[in-house]
């Protein structure tokens, strides 16, 4: 059998494509799956009162490295304590009417996709073109005039599935370059006793955080050899109707990619032609400790993007509620 190629993702748009599917205006792509009556289900999954937080720290300790240009976040205080007790600042709050009251203040400097974050629509750019057949001119120097992902600051809630994959197959994480499928991922649910469905927010769970953490570095996690889903998971996530997918890996495909004249195809796949908001960097170990612990796989999720206009990725918060 051939290896697969660039035809083989020509060959997988044209099965799997929704460009037009929610009409030529559409920029929601799958979140679109998520309905009120879904949302409405997805609470009464808060049983328990657990939070979870998914996301990693925002600061210098991060895995990015400089490649895409990508660092990790800067953060600087522009007042602080300091001037309050040296009273340097006698007119920094309130236009200081008040003598007694000081403030402090600080900015990040950071790119949107550095930590625990979402691929907006307007990410990726496959021959010319972003989701929904939108030109890729659309993404201009002003940012994304066309799938913003700040139009999206309401649309992500919903039921949420984790599907532990490391955990299914015995392993404390699965090693880079390993290939996860529709079969594997259809068959963690099961062995999870868990059912997948439309609307639903499936985060999948490779380790990778877990072999960071053990070896106290980051080293190549950002850009370097991961485990991650395969070309044949698109088909079960297209056929499950997921309103969106997130894992714990730097860019949620399997690194090396299989197809060796093409980087990253699923995102020409799921961004591009499925219109699938993609999640990376999610820390879900804790999530995954607790859910092996009660067997409940299954919670309300809840992670909008920040609303930055016109951007095509946020950071986030992502929390699991069970």
């Amino acid at each position: 059998m051939a290896s697969p190629s660039i035809e083989t993702v020509r060959e997988m748009i044209v099965s799997y494509s929704n460009w037009g599917r929610w009409g030529a205006d559409d920029e929601s792509g799958t979140l679109n799956f998520i309905t009120p009556e879904k949302i409405v289900a997805a609470s009464r999954l808060a049983r328990t009162g657990k939070v979870f937080s998914l996301a990693i720290p925002l600061d210098e300790t991060g895995p990015q490295n400089g490649g895409f240009g990508r660092f990790n976040p800067i953060h600087l205080m522009t007042r602080d304590g300091n001037d309050a007790v040296a009273n340097t600042t006698p007119r920094d709050f309130y236009g200081g009417r008040d003598a007694y009251l000081r403030s402090a203040d600080d900015i990040i400097i950071m790119p949107l996709q550095c930590g625990t974050q979402w691929d907006g629509l307007g990410h990726i750019v496959f021959e010319g073109k972003i989701y929904n057949g939108y030109d890729a001119s659309f993404v201009s120097s002003k940012g994304a005039l066309k799938n913003d992902i700040a139009r999206l600051g309401n649309r992500i809630v919903s039921r949420g599935v984790l599907l532990d994959v490391a955990r299914a197959r015995g392993q404390e994480w699965l090693e880079p370059g390993t290939v996860i499928g529709g079969a594997e991922l259809e068959e963690c649910a099961q062995r999870q006793h868990v059912a997948v469905g439309e609307g639903d927010i499936v985060l999948v769970r490779t380790g990778q955080m877990s072999q960071v953490s053990s070896r106290g570095s980051w080293g190549d996690y950002a850009a370097g050899s991961a485990p991650g889903l395969g070309l044949d998971s698109v088909s079960w996530i297209h056929d499950k109707q997921l309103a969106a997918v997130a894992t714990d890996t730097w860019g949620a495909e399997v690194l090396p990619n299989e197809t060796p004249d093409v980087f990253q195809p699923l995102h020409i796949l799921l961004v591009v032609h499925l219109g699938l908001t993609l999640g990376e960097i999610f820390n879900l170990d804790e999530l995954a400790t607790d859910c092996a612990a009660d067997g409940v796989y299954e919670f309300l999720f809840v992670a909008p993007p920040l609303p930055i206009t016109r951007a095509v990725g946020s950071p986030i918060n992502p929390v699991a509620v069970k």
